[in-house]
């Protein structure tokens, strides 16, 4: 009975990781720069404009700035060696980090909410032609920023998280927009805060999947994109292996996945060779990218005690 930790698939499993905070590093930089100075014009010409709505837009940008740099220390974070205490790093704070990302859109959605709900009973007059502009600017700023996070979005919850704030933001100043130019030109005051509840409404429901998948991978349930029938029926089909048992997957991080398992063999134990082939078959058809395997005889005089449990 032994316990094989794997070596190469730990290189084979980690290049794209270290890559990928360095890489986005300029991205959250340039986004944060780029999003707290138009934050800081759109809370004056709110001021200037009598606007309620481009107000609360500055506040859900806020949390959007907040996002992004929880984001970006979460991003880098990943980059940290292990230490002696944190035998895997730093890569949970991802995870933390996703978690905190969906409750601030939540937290700012529901301030929107409410200064929608105000502005339906008591209904001001605006300077729209000032909304118009700096929605527009907005649009544009929140667009191109999101634009950065596109492509890590696909494989990250974390830099999805990111991605989601700033689209989110975008489709709520298209929506002042369309608003400040349909009073402009009806002078039906309430246009502008029904607007701001259906936008509200979006982004909520994008921000449910976050939500359920931090708080998944927070519970190390196995994250949505593993096939676990799958990997459990490969495992149980390799040449020699009787039965699996203790068999766990759970998120590192938010990119990646560990992988545990007792194989019960009673013939003959995995080779090196065998190994290298295991964590690369996991690797590429899986995405799972740290396998530890335990390989046991299954003998009755010598029973795995966790056989049962597991």
């Amino acid at each position: 009975m032994g316990i094989h930790s794997h070596s190469h698939q730990g290189n084979t499993g980690h290049h794209h990781t270290h890559e990928a905070p360095h890489s986005l590093n300029k991205a959250f930089a340039i986004a944060i720069a780029i999003t707290s100075a138009y934050i800081l014009a759109e809370v004056i010409y709110a001021f200037m404009a009598n606007s309620m709505s481009l107000l609360a837009d500055a506040v859900h940008n806020l949390g959007d700035v907040l996002g992004l740099v929880l984001a970006w220390i979460a991003n880098w974070l990943l980059s940290i060696p292990a230490r002696k205490r944190y035998s895997y790093g730093f890569k949970r704070t991802t995870i933390i980090a996703a978690l905190a990302n969906a409750f601030i859109l939540v937290a700012t959605s529901a301030l929107i909410a409410y200064e929608s709900v105000f502005k339906l009973i008591y209904l001001t007059d605006v300077n729209e032609d000032i909304v118009i502009v700096i929605g527009i600017i907005g649009v544009f700023v929140n667009a191109g920023c999101s634009l950065l996070f596109m492509r890590g979005a696909r494989d990250d919850i974390n830099i999805k998280g990111a991605f989601l704030h700033l689209v989110a933001d975008a489709l709520i100043l298209v929506g002042v927009v369309i608003g400040a130019v349909l009073i402009k030109y009806t002078g039906i005051l309430w246009i502008d805060p029904v607007l701001g509840l259906i936008i509200v409404g979006i982004v909520l429901w994008g921000t449910w999947g976050l939500l359920r998948d931090s708080v998944s991978l927070i519970l190390d349930a196995i994250p949505h994109y593993i096939d676990y029938a799958g990997v459990k029926d490969y495992l149980n089909h390799l040449p020699g292996v009787k039965a699996v048992h203790d068999f766990h997957i759970w998120g590192l991080s938010t990119k990646e996945v560990a992988l545990t398992a007792h194989l019960v063999m009673p013939e003959k134990p995995l080779t090196d060779a065998d190994y290298k082939k295991i964590n690369h078959e996991l690797h590429d058809k899986f995405r799972v990218n740290h396998v530890t395997l335990q390989v046991e005889s299954g003998s009755d005089d010598d029973p795995c005690l966790r056989r049962e449990k597991c």
